[in-house]
């Protein structure tokens, strides 16, 4: 930095200041010292200024990248986000595994992350979050809620799972399976809620067999949708709780040589990018990741800030994206009325809706 300062005319501060953006300088000065910069190869020293300051203005997200499309998503915008906010982002992916999700949070502790945020996996409670806790690492788990008094953010879920399986109730289906994600995740669980409030409020079939494990994996959402469908008394519609399972539930009734919508119906939680760019398709739940990613990056800052604040816990509002999966007539849209509320905070009453 002195030999910057020396050939530039300037103090060091100066060169500080604009290394660091930390107050204004003249364009001829902050010119002076850029080109100093590039004459001497000078490379800001990124440990040396943590050491300093302790921070080291990175984040880390550890979550199952890999297995799921809907989280690659998520890590573009939880790191758009972290970025605009003048942060690094490092990433972790947990493959929903207790040991490497244990791994990985360690690795993101060691290299002293300012905090981390965690799609927990079913037994985050048991091992990664005690080590954040232990460790004193600001920590928002995002995408999936646990019964932790730590900052959340999630999707809601019941209302947009008993959206998609009452709009096919009202197209006249009454026998509607239910292909559900990995047990012991909030998100499954309330999804399975959300389909059954229709079930018994609509009067469908409560035949418990309709009700198959998909496991949050194509392959094993794809065996199970082939045996419901070997049985007798097939459904005539599908609602599946994540787009992993999608997949693996369209590979299923493809092989079965089952058309979708004219042979069964079909309405998905999470949509994809390329919903719309096939037949059928997709109807589905459209998580709005870019807030989501967006607002648990701010409540990280706001715990980094301020590690005193109470917990909170929010839920973003999803919509219904009515397309042809579902088999209805063109223009019969779901009965659900377009709102765009944001974050709400969970335990004030607001349920929100969707947007057609």
């Amino acid at each position: 930095m002195a030999d910057v300062a020396r050939l530039a005319g300037v103090n060091a501060s100066t060169v500080s200041h604009v290394v660091n953006g930390t107050r204004p300088v003249s364009d001829g000065t902050r010119e002076a010292v850029l080109r100093a910069i590039a004459q001497t190869g000078y490379r800001h020293n990124a440990l040396a200024r943590s050491l300093a300051t302790s921070s080291t203005t990175t984040l880390g997200l550890a979550s199952s990248i890999s297995a799921n499309p809907h989280f690659a998503d998520l890590v573009r915008a939880v790191e758009s986000a972290a970025r605009a906010a003048g942060y690094t982002l490092l990433l972790g992916d947990t493959h929903d595994d207790a040991e490497q999700e244990l791994r990985v949070v360690q690795e993101l502790a060691d290299r002293r992350v300012d905090g981390v945020l965690l799609a927990p996996s079913p037994h985050a409670g048991e091992r990664a979050l005690p080590l954040l806790r232990a460790a004193g690492v600001p920590t928002v788990l995002v995408d999936r809620f646990t019964d932790d008094g730590l900052d959340q953010i999630a999707p809601e879920n019941v209302e947009a799972t008993a959206a998609l399986a009452g709009h096919l109730a009202d197209i006249g289906h009454t026998r509607v399976a239910m292909v559900v994600g990995m047990p012991g995740l909030h998100s499954s669980a309330e999804r399975l809620a959300g389909y059954r409030r229709t079930v018994a409020e609509r009067g469908l079939d409560d035949d418990p067999a309709l009700v198959v494990a998909g496991g949050s994996e194509p392959g094993r959402a794809a065996e199970a949708v082939a045996a419901l469908f070997a049985r007798a008394g097939r459904p005539s519609a599908v609602v599946v709780g994540n787009n992993a399972m999608t997949i693996g539930t369209m590979r299923a009734l493809r092989d079965l040589g089952l058309r979708v919508p004219d042979d069964v119906a079909l309405a998905c939680y999470d949509d994809f990018e390329w919903s719309d760019l096939f037949e059928p398709r997709l109807t589905a739940i459209a998580q709005d990741v870019p807030r989501m990613g967006a607002r648990a990056v701010a409540m990280m800052l706001e715990r980094i800030a301020d590690p005193a604040l109470p917990a909170r816990a929010e839920r973003v509002v999803p919509a219904l994206r009515h397309r042809t999966s579902c088999g209805c007539r063109p223009g019969r849209a779901p009965r659900t009325t377009a709102s765009d509320p944001g974050p709400v905070p969970v335990g004030t009453g607001g349920r929100g809706t969707l947007g057609a």
